[in-house]
């Protein structure tokens, strides 16, 4: 995987779900102020948060603004180490972007994207886990706990330290212990924009290889054209139709969500003038807002399968 991007990237996985029910916007006390957590000011974390601010480029340091967002939303999220990664300082700049908002009353707070699409992956694996019938996927397996949350629990967890951009990174995988006859759900959250168009489609095209072996599951976000706007040194790779790209590689049934979609709210999009509300009303085709001229930024949740039996030739 790309070094310092906030990714899971091998299908070996742990998560408590949440029976991903509707959630609630926090109420004030929540927000009221901020703590951090004694651990931040060990003289380990104070060296690594020196040395990231020191040796880290921006897109490097998206690893740690990412954390700050699933930290400070973790009344919804489940992310224990996010305030160490972090840091002091990406949590004091988003929490403060977050009082602003509050204060303004703004139709959506900052950091409330990450928030539904960390639900929106974590509520798919457990559904493509799920799904695979008659066998496990690459070392998961399901059990019951509290009688209320179904959890997620990894037999094992392997780190692979691999740069995604390498022509090598799926030998390592499967050095590492990774099988690609077993059921594969593969999660590519927040990384295939940061690759150039062709190491992204390497990438896909990899995984799509996989489905002629075994049941798998691609989950991935997609940046459209003007979402990459936003900083053209980072952000590189786009599809304004993902929907259609996918099938076009080999998988064989393609879903598209956008932010605020049914699956893709999870209470926290109530408003029907927040920005996401608004771009869900346009065509997919227009890329500026009629009413203000504005770029339509959109973030598109895609999920992906194939099998042995149904690969698009």
């Amino acid at each position: 995987m790309l070094n310092a991007l906030p990714v899971r990237f091998l299908p070996l996985i742990q998560f408590t779900n949440m029976s991903v029910q509707e959630s609630e916007l926090p109420n004030e006390s929540l927000w009221a102020e901020l703590k951090l957590p004694d651990t931040l000011y060990t003289d380990t974390l104070r060296k690594l948060h020196q040395a990231i601010e020191n040796e880290w480029d921006s897109l490097q340091r998206s690893a740690c603004q990412t954390a700050a967002g699933r930290a400070l939303w973790k009344h919804i999220t489940n992310d224990p180490l996010a305030e160490l990664l972090a840091g002091e300082t990406h949590l004091r700049n988003l929490y403060e972007k977050i009082k602003k908002d509050r204060l303004n009353n703004a139709r959506e707070v900052s950091g409330v994207i990450l928030a539904v699409r960390t639900l929106w992956f974590d509520s798919k694996i457990e559904v493509a886990i799920k799904s695979f019938t008659g066998g496990e996927a690459q070392a998961a397996k399901e059990s019951i706990h509290d009688q209320e949350h179904l959890k997620m629990i990894a037999k094992s967890l392997t780190r692979v330290e691999a740069d995604i951009r390498d022509d090598d990174w799926f030998e390592k995988l499967q050095i590492s212990g990774f099988l690609p006859q077993k059921n594969t759900v593969w999660v590519l959250e927040g990384i295939l924009y940061y690759l150039s168009d062709t190491h992204a489609m390497q990438v896909l095209k990899i995984i799509v290889e996989h489905c002629i072996l075994t049941q798998t599951v691609l989950l991935a976000d997609f940046m459209n054209k003007p979402s990459t706007t936003l900083s053209n040194s980072i952000f590189h790779f786009y599809s304004d139709w993902p929907d259609h790209l996918l099938p076009s590689l080999g998988f064989s049934d393609v879903k598209l969500s956008q932010i605020g979609d049914p699956d893709a709210h999870f209470g926290l999009m109530h408003d029907p003038l927040n920005l996401f509300n608004k771009l869900r009303q346009l065509p997919r085709s227009v890329q500026i807002h009629p009413d203000d001229g504005t770029p339509c930024c959109r973030l598109y949740l895609v999920e992906a399968s194939g099998s042995p039996h149904q690969i698009i030739p």
